[in-house]
């Protein structure tokens, strides 16, 4: 995708599946639940900055490509005149190691409508993807790495929450976080 497509894309939309959802970070005029078709969510990109170190990596979720998959998250609209802004901060947040592709993707909107939004999807050829992981061993690293912006354990647990709080449910987030609570002694 050009720079400019998404810059001036209007209105822009931004796909939150993890924690755009609960941090987006950015000025937010609109809120609507939305599916993205051909991607779910899992935890396979390793994180050597955000939420892990070179030295022990963590996890964090991203769109993995996926044929019949779906995923539901948010969809934010940017308030118009803040695109360029949000887009810079975007792209400083989510290609810091390249291991993020940026895509302009469509959304089916909860209310029947849909937009072009702008998100980020997993490079399966980079050296951090790693969805050869089972679930037990994410939640394994899960529960020990901490990076530049805290905890792994957080990162789960606060999309956990907030997709309860919007009705979505995420069958292997809900298992990875009660295990990594048993596996970090945290009460639920």
């Amino acid at each position: 995708m050009t720079e400019e497509k998404a810059i001036h894309q209007r209105p822009l939309w931004v796909f939150g599946y993890a924690s755009l959802m609960w941090n987006p970070g950015f000025p937010v005029a609109e809120r609507a639940l939305a599916t993205l078709h051909g991607y779910h969510r899992s935890f396979c990109m390793s994180s050597i900055h955000h939420r892990g170190t070179v030295e022990s990596p963590g996890l964090v979720l991203a769109l993995d490509p996926s044929d019949g998959a779906q995923c539901t998250g948010l969809a934010l609209r940017v308030p118009e005149g803040e695109e360029e802004g949000t887009v810079a901060y975007l792209r400083e947040r989510e290609l810091i190691s390249s291991a993020y592709i940026e895509r302009l993707v469509p959304l089916s909107l909860a209310n029947g409508h849909s937009v072009e939004a702008l998100t980020y999807v997993v490079d399966t050829t980079h050296e951090q993807y790693v969805a050869h992981l089972t679930l037990h061993e994410q939640a394994e690293i899960i529960a020990r790495a901490v990076g530049g912006r805290g905890p792994n354990t957080e990162y789960l647990w606060n999309t956990v929450s907030h997709l309860g709080e919007l009705n979505i449910t995420d069958e292997d987030l809900s298992w990875l976080s009660a295990r990594v609570r048993e596996l970090t002694g945290t009460p639920s």
